[in-house]
């Protein structure tokens, strides 16, 4: 992997970790609300004991360390290191240089929503750039990695865990609006992950696949992809064409399949991430900027 990656992975994993401390403290810590995971462990502390989380984050965080060389290897092992740290410094920050002031004890609503939103948003970020910020985030990496668990709902399942000890100082209210805040960050995270962008995926049916296919790459600019199949009813070989066009195509796709064959079978799909020609790649193999 190219340095300059390097650099931007990390540069993103920090910018994640500081989204997700200031939702700890401005809308969590500032409201009496709780979290999942360690994070979660160490509000528990603060709240009970006074225990600077900054810290406590750290010290709990020492022996998953152990689980992040060994399973995740060792890029991944420094990314985690450097989010763990990064959670602690702006968690140590944010408490001592205050940026803003937001009372929400009267409306806890926005403040499990906020806190969601950025937590969740913090997280994924660092999901997205190949870190963790340890704790549970390692166990989720883990689940998400060698058996297809979703990070998310790995992490929903672990900090509702942590939130019901989190009882012994919240009150059913909190404990309520901590669930919300918990939900809104996994779906957030979700998201993140899978990708901002949603694409339609489409297989047709047609006895005039060919001519199909080549009307949307001469029409629509978009490739397809032939596959062989045979009719579980008939018996008779069809071919079948895929493609994956994007949201706002779907209706063009559509017409143009029913001006050529009105009775073509059309299935189509949410596709919530596309890498390759035609979405991240131009027709040359060279990267599509955005602005």
């Amino acid at each position: 992997m190219k340095t300059s990656t390097h650099l931007t992975n990390i540069a993103f994993v920090i910018f994640g970790s500081a989204l997700m401390s200031f939702g700890l403290v401005y809308f969590n810590m500032e409201n009496n609300l709780a979290d999942g995971g360690l994070t979660g462990i160490a509000l528990i502390l603060y709240f009970m004991f006074n225990v600077d989380p900054a810290w406590s984050n750290l010290i709990l965080n020492i022996p998953l360390f152990f689980i992040g060389w060994k399973v995740l290897g060792r890029v991944v092992f420094i990314y985690t290191i450097i989010g763990t740290f990064s959670i602690s410094l702006f968690l140590w920050l944010f408490q001592r240089f205050p940026l803003v002031y937001l009372p929400l004890a009267e409306d806890l609503t926005l403040a499990a929503l906020f806190s969601g939103v950025l937590v969740g948003s913090g997280l994924g970020i660092v999901f997205r750039f190949g870190g963790t910020t340890g704790g549970a985030d390692i166990l989720a990496k883990v689940g998400f990695r060698y058996f297809g668990w979703s990070m998310g709902r790995t992490l929903f399942l672990f900090d509702a865990a942590v939130i019901t000890s989190s009882l012994v100082y919240l009150n059913y209210r909190e404990a309520m609006y901590t669930l919300v805040a918990v939900f809104v960050a996994a779906k957030v995270i979700d998201f993140i992950q899978q990708g901002a962008y949603s694409a339609k995926a489409s297989f047709i049916i047609s006895d005039y696949t060919e001519e199909i296919s080549a009307a949307i790459t001469k029409e629509m600019g978009r490739g397809g992809t032939m596959l062989n199949g045979t009719g579980s009813f008939t018996g008779s070989d069809k071919k079948v064409l895929y493609c994956v066009i994007g949201r706002n195509e779907l209706v063009r796709l559509k017409n143009l399949v029913e001006n050529i064959d009105p009775h073509a079978f059309v299935t189509v799909n949410d596709v919530q991430d596309v890498i390759g020609e035609g979405f991240t790649l131009d027709e040359n193999k060279k990267p599509i900027h955005v602005s």
